[in-house]
Parts: C-alpha cells; sequence; structure tokens
C-alpha cells in the first residue's frame, strides 16, 4: 500500500512539472518578463487585491513545494506588487509552507529507504539532528549561500519534526525574504539577479549566520555557569587534568594530556593496568595460551607424529600467568608514566565538586576531570548466590587447584573462552547460558560452528537454560536451572560467573553532583563525553557502549582532548568502525554489520564467502577450518562488515577495519599483494570471490571472441 502511495505521489509531482515545462510557464519567471508586464499586473491588483493575493501565493506554493527555478523572481514580484509589509507576509506564509510541503515529500518517498541502505553512516547525523536540529536548521535558512530548495528535500531525510521544521523555517527565512522584498520595490532599478545578491549584500547575511553560532555559545556559557553556580572556583588551579582509574582508557587519557604538556594527575586505588593487564586481557590470553598448547600436543597425530604427551601442574600455568603480567606491567607502571610526565598517586579518590577531588586526605583541584573508573564482574541475582563460593574474572587469578567439574555461567566471549580453556586443561565443563544460542551478537552460524566445537572438546553446552538458584549440598555444587519450563539440577565443583561487567559507577561521589546513569548502568555522556557536569569526562567501560580495552583507549583520546581544548575546539567521539574478537579456538572476529545485523535494520547486502579449509597455509597448519565473510553494498565493493572465524582471526580482522575506516573496496584488496602462504591471503581471496560473481559477463564474451579470432 505504501509502494502504490509513493508512486501515485511521483506520478502526480510528474505531471505537474511537465505541465508547467508543457505550456513554458516558467517564461513567466524571469526578471524581464516581470519588469515587462509590471504595470498590467499592478492594474489587475488594483482591481483584484484579494483573488490576486491567492493566486500569487498558491502559485508561490507550487514552485516551492516542487523546487521550480523561479523562488527568487516570485519574491521579488510580491515587493514589486504588494509592497513589504503585505508582500513579506504573502511570501513568507507561502515560501514556508511550499518548504514544508517539499520536506514532506522528501520524507514520504527518500526516508525509509535512505535510513536503512546508510544508517550505520547516518546515526551521527541523527544523534546531531535530534539535539541541536533547531539550531542547524535556523543557521540554513539565515544565510542563502545554501540553496533553500536543497535545504528542503536533505532535512526531509533526517528525523526531525516536522512542526519545529515549519516553525523554525518561518523564523529563519524571514531576514532573507524582508531583504528580497524590499529589493522588489525598487524592481525598476535591479537590472539583473547577481545584483540583488551585491557583496555588500552577502556580508550582511554571513553576519547573520553568525549570529546563532554566538547564540549558541551563549546558550553553553549560561546553562555552564547554572551548572556550576553554588560551586566556587579556585582562583588557581593545581593542574589542569585529573584521571581517575589507571586501566587502558585512564592510563591513555593521561598519556595524551603529558605529551600536550599538561599538568595532569593520575589516581588509581588498586593496581596500576587496570582489569585488562591485571585481571582481563593479559591473564585470560596467557592461560588460553597454554591451554591451546596442551590441545596440539594431544593433536600429535595431526601432525604425523606417533604420540605426543605434556605433563603439568595446573598451579605452574597460573605462576606462568603471573609472570607474564610482571613482563607486561612495565608498560603501564608508575615509574614509567612518572618518567612521561604524570603524577601518579595511589589512593581512592572521590569528586567534591566540579573541580576537585580528595584522595589520600588531600584535596586536589583541576580545571577538567576524567572518570574512567572501568567495571567489575556483574554477579546475577539468584537465589543463593551469596551464600556459596564463586569465581569471576577478577578473583580467578587466585586459583591454584584446577577444579575436576566447572560450573560456567554465561555464554557470551569471557564465558566462552575460559570455558573451553579449562576444558583443553582437564576439567570436565558445563556452560549455561540463558539465549538460545552461544555468542548471541554474532550470525548463527558463528554460533553453531563454535557450540560444535566445544561439543567435539566435550564440555557440556547448555543453551536456553536460566539460572535460578544455587547452593551447596553434600560437598557438591548445584545449579538450579530452568530450561524449556522444566527444572533442572546441573552439578559441579565450582562456579565461574561469567556474565560481562557492570559499570563502576559508585563510590567516587557522582551522584552527590547529580551525574546520571544510563539504562545500561553506564555513566551518562554526551557525544563528547562530557557528563552532566561540563568539567567532568568520562570514558572507556564506565561510560560504554562498548567495553573492550581499544575501545576504552579510542574514548580516551576524545575525553582528554575535550577536556584540554574543549574551550577551543570540541571533537565528536567516532564510533563508525568498532572491531571486535573473542579468543576462542578457533577465535571469531568481526567489525561492521554482520548478516543477522542486516537483515534486522534492513540494510541490503550482498554476502562473500571464503572457507579456510581452501587456504594453503590454513591446510599446512592443520588449522584448515572455519571462513571469512565480507558483507558489502549490492553491486559495489564498498565493505559494510566482515566476519571471521579461524585461526588468528582477530589479527587478520585488522584489513577490513582499514578498509572500511578508509573507505578501501574489496577490489583494491585484491590488488594488493599478500605474502605466500600466509593466512592474510584468506581477505584477497574472498575480494576474489566478490570479484568473480561481479565480473563483466558481455565483455568476457567479447574477450573470447577476440582469442578466437586471434587463432586463425
Amino acid at each position: 500500500m505504501i509502494k502504490r502511495s509513493k508512486v501515485l505521489v511521483v506520478c502526480l509531482i510528474a505531471a505537474i512539472v511537465a505541465a508547467i515545462f508543457l505550456f513554458d510557464l516558467p517564461q513567466y519567471l524571469t526578471l524581464d518578463e516581470l519588469k515587462s508586464r509590471r504595470a498590467e499586473i499592478d492594474a489587475y491588483y488594483r482591481s483584484h487585491p484579494w483573488f490576486a493575493l491567492g493566486v500569487y501565493f498558491c502559485v508561490y506554493v507550487v514552485v516551492t513545494a516542487l523546487s521550480i527555478p523561479g523562488a527568487v523572481l516570485m519574491t521579488l514580484a510580491g515587493g514589486a506588487l504588494f509592497g513589504v509589509i503585505a508582500g513579506t507576509v504573502v511570501v513568507s506564509f507561502a515560501s514556508t509552507i511550499g518548504a514544508t510541503l517539499a520536506f514532506l515529500v522528501s520524507r514520504f518517498l527518500l526516508r525509509d529507504w535512505v535510513q536503512r541502505r546508510f544508517g550505520d553512516q547516518l546515526n551521527a547525523i541523527n544523534r546531531g539532528m535530534r539535539k541541536d536540529g533547531p539550531f542547524y536548521l535556523f543557521t540554513l535558512r539565515l544565510v542563502p549561500v545554501f540553496p533553500f530548495f536543497v535545504i528542503n528535500l536533505l532535512m526531509g531525510l533526517t528525523q526531525i519534526r516536522t512542526l519545529v521544521y515549519y516553525l523554525i523555517s518561518q523564523v529563519g527565512m524571514l531576514p532573507a525574504t524582508i531583504v528580497y522584498v524590499n529589493a522588489g520595490t525598487q524592481l525598476a532599478k535591479i537590472e539583473s539577479l547577481g545584483g540583488i545578491l551585491s557583496p555588500a549584500l552577502l556580508a550582511s547575511f554571513a553576519l547573520l549566520g553568525v549570529f546563532p553560532l554566538a547564540a549558541k555559545k551563549g546558550v553553553e556559557y549560561v546553562s555552564t555557569r547554572k551548572v556550576l553556580q553554588g560551586y566556587p572556583k579556585p582562583q588557581r588551579f593545581d593542574r589542569n587534568l585529573i584521571v581517575i582509574g589507571a586501566g587502558s582508557a585512564g592510563l591513555v587519557s593521561a598519556y595524551i594530556a603529558a605529551a600536550a604538556k599538561a599538568e595532569v594527575t593520575l589516581i588509581e586505588k588498586q593496581r596500576m593496568g587496570g582489569d585488562c593487564l591485571n585481571t582481563g586481557c593479559v591473564p585470560s590470553k596467557a592461560l588460553i595460551r597454554a591451554a591451546k598448547y596442551v590441545n596440539q600436543i594431544r593433536r600429535a597425530r595431526d601432525f604425523g607424529m606417533k604420540s605426543a604427551d605434556v605433563e603439568f601442574e595446573f598451579s605452574d600455568i597460573m605462576d606462568r600467568v603471573q609472570r607474564v603480567i610482571e613482563t607486561v606491567a612495565p608498560h603501564d607502571s608508575v615509574e614509567r608514566y612518572t618518567g612521561l610526565g604524570v603524577e601518579c598517586i595511589h589512593g581512592e579518590a572521590r569528586i567534591t565538586s566540579p573541580y576537585s577531588v580528595e584522595v589520600n586526605g588531600a584535596t586536589l583541584t583541576a580545571r577538567s576531570i576524567v572518570v574512567a573508573a572501568g567495571a567489575r564482574p556483574l554477579v546475577p541475582r539468584i537465589e543463593g548466590i551469596d551464600e556459596v563460593d564463586y569465581w569471576t574474572s577478577d578473583n580467578l587469578w587466585q586459583m591454584r587447584e584446577l577444579p575436576k567439574r566447572l560450573l560456567v555461567l554465561g555464554g557470551g566471549p569471557i564465558g566462552c573462552e575460559l570455558a573451553q580453556a579449562f576444558a583443553r586443561l582437564g576439567s570436565r565443563v558445563t556452560q549455561v547460558e540463558m539465549l538460545p544460542r552461544l555468542l548471541a551478537r554474532e550470525d548463527p552460524e558463528i554460533s553453531d560452528f563454535l557450540q560444535q566445537r566445544f561439543a567435539d572438546e566435550g564440555i557440556d553446552v547448555r543453551v536456553d537454560c536460566a539460572a535460578r538458584a544455587v547452593r551447596r549440598e553434600e560437598g557438591a555444587l548445584r545449579l538450579i536451572c530452568e530450561h524449556q519450563g522444566q527444572t533442572i539440577t546441573l552439578e559441579g565443583d565450582h562456579l565461574l560467573l561469567a556474565l560481562g561487567r557492570r559499570a563502576t559507577t559508585e563510590e567516587y561521589g557522582l551522584q552527590e553532583l547529580g551525574i546520571g546513569v544510563t539504562p545500561a548502568g553506564t555513566v551518562e555522556v554526551d557525544d563528547y563525553l562530557r557528563t552532566k557536569i561540563p568539567t567532568i569526562f568520562a570514558c572507556g567501560d564506565v561510560a560504554g557502549p562498548y567495553q573492550f580495552t581499544h575501545t576504552a583507549a579510542h574514548q580516551a583520546w576524545y575525553a582528554a582532548m575535550n577536556a584540554l581544548f574543549g574551550a577551543l575546539k570540541k571533537f565528536r567521539v567516532d564510533y563508525s568502525v568498532i572491531p571486535w574478537a573473542t579468543f576462542t579456538d578457533p577465535e571469531v572476529a568481526r567489525v561492521g554489520l554482520n548478516e543477522s545485523d542486516a537483515r534486522e535494520r534492513g540494510i541490503a547486502y550482498e554476502a562473500s564467502r571464503y572457507d579456510l579449509k581452501e587456504l594453503d597455509r590454513a591446510i599446512t597448519d592443520g588449522e584448515a577450518h572455519g571462513f571469512v565473510k565480507v558483507l558489502t553494498v549490492p553491486g559495489k565493493d564498498r565493505v559494510l562488515g566482515a566476519t571471521m572465524v579461524g585461526d588468528h582471526a582477530g589479527d587478520l580482522i585488522s584489513e577490513y577495519v582499514l578498509a572500511m575506516r578508509h573507505r578501501l573496496g574489496l577490489n583494491k584488496i585484491l590488488r594488493t599483494i599478500h605474502v605466500y602462504p600466509t593466512l592474510a591471503e584468506a581477505n584477497k581471496f574472498v575480494a576474489g570471490e566478490w570479484r568473480r560473481t561481479h565480473a563483466p559477463q558481455w565483455l568476457l564474451r567479447w574477450v573470447q571472441r577476440y582469442h578466437s579470432w586471434r587463432l586463425g
């Protein structure tokens, strides 16, 4: 029904435009024609004033709504015929109504299609329009250097409300309307349209355009003063920036501030390096590497060996994990950052005002504060959870005895990585996930692939299984779950909670300052990572929306730069190309859209796939499993997203991150030399798959004829 309505609207517009040009009506919208007929039209207006006004009004609305050239001449005619006051009133309303009709037609015909096809690219624009749309529109209306008909059509593609569009257009176009209508009263003196847009007049319009910018700055200044009133501002600050938290986000924020020659203090209440170094990325990858090595030894026959065995003590593996942490720790140490010019303080920070932080009994002042307090493991609210001992990614690394039977609660990246690692080291692992599949953010075929791999390795995977209670009875840990309406009991010796992480938003003074949290539990920030208090910023896991070490570092640049230089220039954080990886074996990596996302958002795509069982290097390494799948714009080689499952997928995805970030298509990847034999060739081969499906068949047929002719 909607498609039929759109077709009817297009046909109606086409018919009206065709009629206008068929009867050569644009000939009447020229300056010479207007000047030659002025006396005749003026006489008719004097004898039929209301009818002439009505006809003029309707014609103006049609010309504006259909974006037909001639609106400027119509405005001049309004001034020439009706005078400044009447001409301004009729032109103002006619132009605004016509502009709104053009806006509505553009929205009805094109907005849904544009938002579906370019949704990811338009996210930042949509957010900006929701927040500052009226301001943007007002600025564009005040500066007639921008064609109004273009503004009408483009604004229709955004999410600005129709009533807001109408009212802002009515007010914003009024100054230009008055100028043109007044010029029309002097019609006899105007020799060309270029005479209206004199340098002086254009300069006046440019000054008009500065007013809303100045107004915005003024509003920001007033709102900032209102938020900060009641908090005494120090006459002199101790430092430029205070950073709370020395994880990835905090370290990068402090590093950038020091590199910019700012006075910066970094406060950490636990260990430098935060979760990633001490309890997250580094120790988990060290454990996964040990487990992978054990698994490779057990696969000795796959590599042509009659037998091989490995003996180990779990405590030795955990000791190595600690040695790895100690080896990496100097990169994030107090000594290194002190050498970079960062003042490092060990203590518990508490924000006491927009300008001050208390730590170790002392009060420090700074122009800006960056909160990078990270996150902590999520503990579910299930019956009995507080009455049993459980492991999380925080305290897991204290373990020295391998659990014989391990219950892993969670089927996301953390749960999958640790479940496989412990199973390979000898634990009988039961993994419990309440959703219908593992890694629910990935495509179903990824989940199926990984679940089959886990089953082959002896992991008991229970999906669609919601934990309801936990208790320890007769020396065993019992997890009571609901599965498809039935109650089941799973047994183990230990419970590992791997349900994700919750932002740390308490304990350091945000609530007392009225800084809120989002429904996801993260600190509420704007597009510049500012909180409600404009001197306080947040980045990393505590701010979301992603909880990856690399996104925390990415955000930290924006937080630090806006905190230090926001008075001069603000930088809107860019989330357009965010990659991630799950370090199971095989690894799962992704950037951009996958098929599930594309279908959910109604985004058209083509999928090109290459199976790694065909790749020479994967075969020689005994890792000939998995695939690379790339989504592209239909008929084009522009990459919408890439998904990989295979050995070193987390490394290989970088080529597609680069391609998406700098808009390099598959043809450029195909024409790039890749070393043979490497796993990276898979990226080239999937580009080759795309090329084969888009080869110009008509050209190949002519080439074939050419070669046949050359045979003689």
